[in-house]
């Protein structure tokens, strides 16, 4: 007989996938009602043990105990009727269906067959107003921002009432203000009793929310420990096995004469953004920073063909270009790596060498045939000069880490580089080490010449890394801060158009 503390019993716990062990003799323990937080780096087997507590993913070898009795899940749905929820990283959302109908699908009670619509809505509204999301509740999913479909993930998992909820990243993508109040309830969830397995990469938002940090490195289980014990230093040393330097990276000015590479003058596309005139140098890092939904992503689509403005102009080093799409806009020697790398970014479902190569199939050919060693020559220089392991490029792109997802999208470019390149959240949902990894990514795209817009919601990172800040409100660009001149606390300022109480900036 266990003990009745014990909510969620994991013992001697392997996955495989093919040659690949993403998870190896794990033991882990958590207790009825705490918030146990699991970290390490991409690729280290935390999201893989989710997902097997989860239901989505089968072990290969060991066993996973839920109040003492074996967990026999072979799917999501199983898990849910056992009591376990669960908030993906990586959205499983129906894009044709509204917010309600995803928030509660499985869950809907029926009159005679017919769905009580007015009890569903009654539902959605007390769980949005406990949240404090702003949702519409008959908005389809296909036209949310990647924020939004997050918040729709928040909802569907708590909708469910689970006795034990996985979360895996929940607050990637949130605003402070969204991030702050969903904390909020997952202590009270946790209050009332149920147990929360909590994975994220924001290191200081473990320290503060969770009970116990489980550290994984290499798909084993490094320590467990009570979250008083440990710093943000110490678990990066478990989670790397090494200390990590946490300062960025020295960023190198433009020359002084430094071309422009990106000029764009009165952009608008009505309901978006009006307005919008800047410009890039070589080798310079433009931010665009600001609130979730203030229009940042949506001009930077605009920028790169991937939606038509209303009126403006848009020059590369000097030469007016009217990209009607992506590929129009790569021609110029304008490129973008997306906010969504699973929706917008890669090929999940095909390889890595299929990934790095598609833009430039063009200069492989040969009268329409694919040269295919030219291919994965090409293709392994690019993933070798940003660090990722190239020994397979037959691997299809699902089987790495996120982080390492996001680097391959970087390899893409490294290929043929491109005058400018708008990087949309390119750190989002990955671990420190491969944040810093893309960040000396960027500021050396940037000292070869290239012109970078930047667009984060970690605001340290966009006043480390950009020499000029341009903050986005309400569709426009309400204010430029310059490099040595921009702080966290001026950038909120501006984004607010209010006073920011010091304390509000220091946490």
């Amino acid at each position: 007989m266990g003990d009745p503390r014990t909510h969620l019993h994991v013992r001697r716990l392997s996955k495989r996938f093919g040659v690949i062990r993403a998870v190896t003799d794990v033991d882990l323990e958590v207790r009825r009602g705490s918030i146990h937080a699991i970290v390490g780096e991409n690729g280290a087997g935390k999201s893989t043990l989710g997902k097997i507590v989860a239901g989505a993913v089968r072990p290969s070898a060991g066993e996973v105990r839920v109040d003492g009795r074996p967990l026999l899940a072979r799917s999501p749905r199983d898990a849910l009727r056992l009591g376990i929820g669960t908030i993906s990283q990586e959205f499983a959302l129906m894009p044709t269906r509204t917010v309600v109908d995803n928030v509660f699908l499985g869950t809907e009670r029926a009159r005679a067959g017919i769905v009580r619509r007015g009890e569903l809505r009654a539902r959605f509204e007390a769980l949005r107003s406990r949240l404090g999301f702003a949702l519409d509740a008959d908005a389809l999913v296909e036209g949310l921002s990647v924020p939004d479909c997050q918040k729709v993930e928040i909802m569907r998992a708590l909708a469910r009432d689970a006795s034990l909820i996985v979360m895996d990243e929940p607050t990637a993508g949130l605003s402070a203000h969204d991030t702050e109040r969903f904390v909020e309830v997952v202590k009270e969830l946790a209050e009332a009793g149920t147990t929360v397995v909590f994975i994220s990469h924001y290191l200081a938002e473990v320290l503060a929310l969770a009970d116990v940090v489980t550290v994984m490195r290499d798909g084993r289980v490094v320590r467990t420990a009570p979250t008083s014990e440990e710093t943000p230093d110490s678990l990066i040393t478990a989670m790397l096995g090494r200390p990590l330097d946490t300062a960025f990276p020295p960023r190198t000015p433009p020359r002084p004469d430094a071309p422009v590479r990106l000029s764009v003058r009165g952009l608008t596309r009505a309901g978006a953004f009006e307005g919008v005139s800047l410009s890039v140098r070589a080798g310079e890092i433009v931010g665009l920073a600001g609130l979730v939904g203030c229009g940042r992503s949506e001009i930077a689509r605009a920028i790169c063909g991937a939606d038509q403005p209303d009126a403006g102009e848009i020059e590369i080093d000097g030469c007016r270009v009217d990209p009607h799409c992506p590929r129009d806009a790569i021609r110029h020697g304008l490129v973008m790596l997306p906010e969504s790398r699973k929706e917008d970014g890669l090929m999940l479902g095909r390889s890595i060498v299929e990934n790095v190569t598609l833009p430039h199939l063009a200069s492989l050919a040969r009268l329409t045939l694919i040269r295919r060693s030219a291919e994965e020559r090409t293709a392994r220089e690019s993933m070798d000069r940003i660090g990722v392991d190239a020994s397979d490029l037959r691997r299809h792109a699902d089987t790495l880490s996120g982080g390492n997802q996001q680097k391959l999208l970087f390899a893409r470019w490294l290929m043929e580089p491109p005058r400018v390149l708008i990087a949309d959240e390119p750190t989002r949902g990955i671990d420190v080490g491969a944040k810093h990894a893309i960040y000396e990514l960027i500021l050396a795209l940037a000292e070869r010449g290239m012109g970078v817009v930047m667009i984060s919601s970690e605001l340290e990172e966009v006043v480390a890394l950009c020499h000029r800040v341009l903050v986005v409100r309400d569709g426009r660009i309400a204010q430029e801060i310059g490099g040595a001149d921009a702080s966290v606390d001026g950038v909120l300022r501006t984004a607010f158009s209010v006073r920011v109480p010091a304390e509000a900036t220091a946490a």
